[in-house]
């Protein structure tokens, strides 16, 4: 499945597919293991074999979730990656999980190596962009829409309560939007 989803990004030949997979590492997560803690630095992009994933922002006690992960998508936390700066997120698996990291060290060599690698920062921005495509002027409605229309199996994954602290709205006015369907 991973060949597919990098057939989205780009053009690559089987010799550097294969040197892609060489450099992914293969991981077990347990659900509620951390990838990613608030305040270390991320290094590396994942790809989700199976399972799912979450982002959270801690505000006072409550977790503020800033985007869900869920198989064949990858995701990091792109601010702490592209500026190799400590995260204020945390990315933790919601569930039992198998991913394939690849580390900005691997990024690099692979860049090094062939300037046809540069296609993979789009695997950077993917998961940048859609967790940025809430504006403050969209109505709960449109939020719940735009999952729905974009990302449907976020449903099936995560909890009503994950999925409205996602789109930024209460649980309450979740379930008066859903009722409408």
């Amino acid at each position: 499945m991973i060949n597919q989803v990098l057939e989205k990004i780009g053009r690559f030949s089987e010799e550097e597919l294969n040197l892609i997979h060489k450099h992914c590492i293969p991981r077990t997560i347990k659900k509620n293991e951390i990838l990613l803690e608030a305040g270390q630095v991320c290094r590396s992009v994942y790809f989700t074999v199976s399972g799912a994933f979450y982002q959270y922002r801690m505000h006072d006690i409550d977790e503020n979730i800033i985007d869900l992960h869920i198989e064949n998508e990858w995701f990091l936390n792109y601010t702490s990656f592209i500026s190799q700066k400590p995260s204020v997120d945390t990315l933790r698996a919601y569930s039992d999980s198998e991913i394939l990291e690849l580390t900005v060290d691997s990024l690099h060599h692979l860049i090094g190596l062939s300037p046809v690698f540069f296609q993979l920062a789009k695997l950077m921005q993917a998961p940048a962009l859609r967790s940025q495509f809430f504006d403050e002027a969209m109505t709960p409605t449109e939020k719940y829409n735009h999952v729905l229309e974009h990302r449907p199996q976020l449903l099936q994954k995560f909890p009503l309560k994950y999925i409205a602290s996602y789109l930024k709205i209460t649980p309450e006015t979740l379930s008066r939007v859903r009722a409408v369907y």
